[in-house]
């Protein structure tokens, strides 16, 4: 799932941004999500230092001592692959905002139809790029999942359950395949669970289970015991 961030100095626009990228993310069916906005530029910078975001919509005039260009580059230097999508009313920032390797520039006041088309445009380009293994597409949807979210793969008779940090999906899949195309920190612990150890707070080894980052839990298989926990602590 995507995270959205906006930063706009005007309340009024802020909301009607949030309006407007829910509903497009409904109607297209898009694994999206605005997990922060703020009038403030540097309420945003400080939740960048410490959250992950996917993409950011950012007005360039915030009536501040940094305007959102300036915000920008502070964003790449903590974050350089964010999606960074300006929004002004003045257009001669233009050619100053993509020099932030900036995806789109949507000039105020922002229309539905203009805003949707840069955002299926950014889901199609993410696609393209599936091959450095960030993201796993679900079937022919536009549902794309962030690996870092993932905390386990279940696999359910002839479906996979994929448990991430706030949403569960589900897909048809051999969970062999899968775990052949994820980064190493997707471990077997089971015949019908792999984890993914980045998001582990807690394994007891007694009882056979292991802990995520919102307390849910998944079982260690007595086959697997082993060579899970040899694969935890020397990725460790």
């Amino acid at each position: 799932m995507l995270s959205f961030a906006i930063c706009d100095d005007n309340v009024g626009v802020l909301n009607k941004l949030s309006i407007l990228l829910k509903a497009i993310f409904e109607k297209n069916d898009l694994a999206a999500k605005i997990a922060f906005k703020t009038t403030n530029p540097v309420e945003l910078l400080n939740y960048v230092k410490e959250n992950s975001i996917d993409v950011l919509i950012l007005d360039i005039n915030l009536n501040s001592s940094i305007n959102g260009i300036d915000v920008a580059n502070e964003v790449r230097l903590i974050n350089k692959d964010c999606y960074i999508i300006f929004i002004t009313a003045h257009t001669e920032f233009v050619f100053l905002a993509y020099k932030c390797k900036t995806f789109d520039f949507l000039c105020k006041p922002v229309s539905k139809q203009n805003l949707e088309l840069t955002i299926l445009r950014l889901f199609d380009d993410i696609k393209k790029h599936t091959s450095n293994k960030k993201y796993i597409k679900l079937n022919n949807k536009n549902t794309l999942i962030d690996q870092n979210e993932i905390q386990y793969i279940e696999r359910d008779g002839t479906k996979l359950k994929i448990h991430t940090n706030d949403k569960n999906f589900e897909t048809y899949n051999s969970l062999n395949k899968l775990q052949s195309v994820l980064p190493s920190n997707f471990v077997r612990c089971h015949k019908s669970f792999v984890v993914n150890i980045n998001n582990i707070t807690q394994i007891e080894s007694k009882s056979n289970l292991i802990y995520f980052k919102n307390n849910t839990t998944c079982c260690i298989g007595p086959k697997y015991k082993k060579e899970f926990l040899k694969e935890v602590n020397f990725y460790e």
